[in-house]
């Protein structure tokens, strides 16, 4: 069973919460939008502390080193049926200066062809109306976990 782990940057604006999310690369994701878009996020390998791999995947997937306090979210599962841990941390960045690593996947599938992708190829702040939109629909629940305890 896959398990991954992530990091879900939110920010304040007047009385309005953004979410920021990615979009991962590739041509099987060229032209997807709604329920495309995710935390980023990453494998865990066994014994390997999930937060740390989270921190390593954001960085990957954005260039941008995060330190805080994280706020640590009930784990979700994905319809695909890997388990997804997330913390969420208040910050902001721009989102121009972004960058992310490249990985090879097999294109066309099972053709033998390999071909090097971003892994991600888009970032963007959603107001939280647009990131339930946008947003896996399975991650839709770290989003409303995290607005509860926001509210507390």
């Amino acid at each position: 069973m896959k398990i991954s782990a992530g990091i879900l940057l939110f920010k304040k604006e007047k009385n309005n919460l953004f979410y920021f999310l990615v979009h991962p690369g590739g041509p099987f994701w060229k032209n997807k939008d709604s329920g495309a878009w995710s935390i980023p996020k990453g494998e865990i390998e066994p014994d390997e502390d999930p937060l740390k791999r989270a921190l390593i995947e954001f960085t990957e997937e954005t260039g941008q080193v995060l330190e805080g306090e994280f706020i640590e979210l009930s784990p979700i599962r994905q319809k695909g049926g890997k388990t997804v841990y997330a913390w969420a941390i208040e910050g902001d960045m721009e989102t121009s200066q972004l960058f992310s690593n490249s990985v090879q996947i097999e294109w066309p599938p099972r053709s033998g062809k390999h071909i090097e992708i971003p892994e991600v190829d888009q970032w963007e702040w959603f107001d939280a109306d647009e990131a339930k939109i946008r947003i896996n629909t399975a991650q839709i629940a770290l989003l409303l976990e995290l607005e509860e305890l926001l509210q507390k």
